[in-house]
């Protein structure tokens, strides 16, 4: 047994893959990995952006699209919709097989989305009615306007991945936009999945950054603690919340309860272990997503055992800390996600610039 396939036999949690690119798909890697335990996908403007603008793999569709006066955008989505069937349809095995647990593939708006909750809606919407398969998650940024979004999906039926969350504040607001959702849907509710991906190493990249401008010993303690600390508090408050008469209403009608996904796990700091988001988070009902070397990594020589609802307390203390030697970690928050909304929407703008420019090409000839 592979220690991707222990995670769920013994601990109850899904390892997902953090890439997707058509080589995968033809090569049969997306299948082999499947094997060895890997139990989802995850996407995003930066995967594709690698994916697409560093392989030949998607040149001949993108030229058919072209000549055929496609437009570079909607060819780009052609492109991204393609790979999300595909593995979609590879991983629907494992989502009948696991009564919807796992087997899922998501797949992101387009950034310039990020602030505007209308056009989230429509957007969302129109993806789910587009690909229209049970085990899709259509990804909204828990950014002010998203949060709106994401609960007028989930009132319509529709599945989400919450992503690009930094402070259990936030978290808390995705909670309830949920909740309320699913209040709002009418009739059985077993067909609504939903997740809330928690980034990482961003935080502690963040936050090291302002504790290394502190530069006092009591600083420096707190380096590479913030991200774990905060996504056991994360793990905290997901307990607490589905629990007690409110969520037990809606689990009489079919609701699944929305999993923490532990995001950004490849550790940035060559200083801490290469496991340190993935040995420290482990228990049932979450999900860690990862890209390939932080599973090789796992597999090598990662710790299976229940962690997430360890040393809680010490959690707390961190970010009592973090206060005390003047770190504002509600404005660590607000950074990064203007940072990543940011980060997202260059990946997004950069790689159909890059099409453009071929489809120019294209039609020099």
């Amino acid at each position: 047994m592979t220690r991707l396939q222990q995670l769920f036999a013994e601990q109850g949690q899904s390892p997902w893959l953090d890439n997707l690119k058509r080589g995968y798909l033809r090569s049969g890697e997306l299948g082999r990995l499947i094997r060895a335990g890997i139990r989802g996908v995850t996407a995003n403007p930066t995967i594709f952006e690698h994916a697409i603008a560093e392989s030949k793999d998607y040149d001949e569709q993108f030229a058919s699209l072209i000549r055929r006066h496609v437009g570079v955008e909607d060819a780009y989505w052609d492109l991204v919709i393609d790979d999300i069937v595909q593995a979609l349809h590879m991983l629907r095995p494992l989502h009948e097989d696991s009564e919807g647990g796992d087997g899922f593939a998501s797949v992101e708006l387009p950034p310039s989305l990020a602030n505007n909750t209308a056009g989230s809606i429509v957007a969302a919407r129109s993806l789910h009615e587009q690909i229209n398969e049970p085990n899709l998650l259509v990804k909204i940024p828990a950014t002010p306007a998203g949060i709106p979004a994401i609960r007028q999906m989930i009132a319509e039926g529709r599945s989400i991945n919450v992503t690009l969350i930094f402070s259990v504040d936030r978290y808390g607001q995705v909670i309830q936009a949920y909740l309320s959702g699913l209040e709002a849907c009418p009739g059985d509710l077993s067909g609504i999945h939903s997740v809330a991906s928690f980034f990482l190493s961003r935080v502690d990249t963040e936050v090291d950054r302002r504790l290394d401008g502190l530069g006092t010993t009591q600083a420096q303690a707190l380096r590479g603690r913030a991200a774990v600390a905060q996504a056991k508090l994360a793990h905290r408050i997901f307990r607490a919340r589905f629990s007690g008469p409110r969520w037990a209403r809606l689990a009489d009608r079919g609701a699944r309860i929305q999993r923490p996904l532990w995001a950004s796990t490849s550790t940035k700091n060559p200083d801490y272990p290469d496991t340190l988001y993935v040995d420290n988070l482990i228990g049932p009902d979450t999900i860690n997503t990862m890209p390939e070397h932080t599973i090789a990594a796992f597999e090598d020589h990662g710790s299976v055992a229940r962690t997430v609802d360890e040393r809680v307390d010490a959690a707390v203390e961190v970010f009592d800390r973090l206060r005390d030697v003047g770190v504002d970690t509600a404005d660590v928050a607000r950074t990064l996600e203007e940072e990543g909304v940011a980060a997202f929407s260059q990946s997004y703008n950069r790689l159909l610039a890059r099409l453009a420019a071929k489809a120019a090409g294209l039609a020099g000839r």
